[in-house]
């Protein structure tokens, strides 16, 4: 999958419970430092079907774990001192960026994408009104979560 070279395969497999439990392997548990009764953070990416977590750690920045003289800032917290860091380009590389010329753009009416996906799924749902979810979202090109989303605007 794209985007996920940073992970590995780990091989093993837990089965789902009834109650939706699951157990972590202790390998995996003791190479994560997680101990019982730690919380943990789930994250989800709908597009690739991959859920993952990590050992949650409270609210800190986001770049150095410091937990001092916190600010939120486009969803993230960061530290005073990574903001100061950032400000300053301090650990950045000077590579200068190429100029890219824009190409030239004819103006038009303003029509957001999702107005657009919503027209076509309405559209679809008037000629098939028995297809799954998945087969709408197979035909416009999306996700099945994107349909739900362009469903409530209809």
């Amino acid at each position: 999958m794209e985007g996920e070279d940073h992970l590995k395969n780990t091989g093993m497999t837990r089965p789902l419970d009834t109650l939706g439990r699951i157990v972590i392997p202790k390998e995996l548990r003791t190479s994560m430092g997680i101990q019982a009764g730690e919380s943990l953070e789930f994250y989800l990416d709908v597009e690739t079907g991959l859920l993952s977590m990590r050992k949650y750690i409270g609210v800190c920045c986001h770049l150095c774990y410091s937990v001092q003289d916190l600010s939120y800032f486009r969803g993230s917290f960061l530290c005073k001192k990574c903001i100061n860091d950032l400000k300053g380009n301090i650990g950045v590389s000077q590579i200068p960026v190429p100029v890219v010329k824009e190409p030239f753009k004819e103006k038009r009416a303003y029509r957001s994408p999702s107005q657009h996906l919503v027209e076509k799924l309405r559209r679809l749902m008037r000629e098939h009104p028995a297809a799954k979810q998945g087969e709408y979202a197979e035909w416009l090109g999306v996700s099945q979560g994107c349909i739900s989303q362009l469903k409530k605007l209809l």
